[in-house]
């Protein structure tokens, strides 16, 4: 399955995280970007899910339209499903700037659409140091 990280200078820069599933990019709004390094957590708020064919868009929306303001391909790749809950999606990224095991999580004081994405230390299937 694919993903697409899209660089967003809408109202305000955001990193658009896609993930295909059913036949979709299920989709968030990622304000600081998508941690490339075990630690940080961001906030990850999930948007309406998106076409297929919008995964690869470059370019610029029209004032006035949902999501006006430029967009450009920032990553994409494929990935490896682990786990996909209702408050928890656990996923290893294969692409061209990020590598690695991911955790959404869903934000327990924020709403339905607030979710936490951060790197994992080592795969789910790995037990990690003793």
């Amino acid at each position: 399955m694919r993903f697409v990280v899209q660089r967003h200078q809408a109202r305000s820069l955001h990193f658009d995280f896609r993930l295909e599933k059913d036949g979709v990019f299920k989709s968030w709004a990622v304000p600081k970007g998508i941690p490339e390094s075990v630690g940080p957590r961001h906030l990850a708020i999930q948007v309406p899910d998106h076409a297929l064919e919008f995964g690869g868009f470059e370019g610029v929306i029209p004032k006035g339209e949902y999501g006006a303001g430029s967009i450009e391909l920032w990553d994409h790749g494929t990935y490896e499903l682990h786990e996909w809950r209702d408050d928890q999606i656990i996923f290893t990224l294969a692409g061209d700037r990020l590598k690695g095991t991911y955790n959404l999580i869903r934000f327990r004081h924020g709403g339905d659409r607030e979710w936490l994405i951060f790197k994992r230390r080592v795969p789910p299937n790995q037990s990690g140091p003793k």
